[in-house]
């Protein structure tokens, strides 16, 4: 199975044009010409190896999803989503106001989570910082188990850059860049 240079060069414009940049500005970046990016769009040709780093770098992905026209090579067992743990985390934060903070279920919850996690988890959900912790230890346990998440959706959606950094640091631990 051989590189499909109309994928990546597909994949490659869909990159640039998600860091908003023009094929000038590409070209630039990597010291080449605009048309020689216009026709790795156009899947006439591939970039050269020498470039491939840079490519990868500037664009935000790896070598390996730019020549396999952004599919994975790695094989994860699943795909999380920080949209959805985002979801999970405020529809838990709001159980208590659902069916009452007296309720046992939820004292119930409350009591399994901070002692599991050594950590007041009703403190977590009234600060934004302690909430994005959350998530963070949600994304980093999946990813320790094989689960693949979009850097491009961390880097878009966590606030605090120390999540962020942390988040991106170890999906760089399991190839995901």
């Amino acid at each position: 199975m051989g590189i499909d240079s109309q994928k990546v060069g597909s994949f490659i414009q869909e990159l640039r044009k998600r860091k908003n940049l023009t094929q000038n500005q590409l070209g630039e970046r990597l010291n080449i010409s605009y048309q020689a990016v216009s026709k790795w769009e156009r899947g006439e040709t591939l970039p050269d190896t020498s470039l491939l780093l840079d490519l990868a770098t500037v664009l935000e992905s790896s070598v390996d999803i730019i020549l396999n026209g952004g599919k994975t090579l790695m094989d994860y067992e699943k795909r999380i989503s920080l949209k959805d743990i985002k979801v999970g985390i405020d529809n838990l934060s709001q159980i208590g106001d659902l069916i009452g903070r007296d309720n046992t279920v939820y004292q119930g919850l409350v009591e399994g989570i901070n002692q599991r996690m050594n950590i007041d988890v009703e403190e977590c959900f009234n600060d934004s910082f302690r909430r994005e912790a959350l998530v963070a230890e949600i994304i980093v346990q999946n990813l320790s188990k094989g689960a693949y998440i979009d850097i491009s959706e961390v880097k878009s959606l966590l606030k605090h850059e120390h999540w962020l950094n942390l988040v991106c640091n170890y999906a760089n631990r399991y190839g995901i860049k």
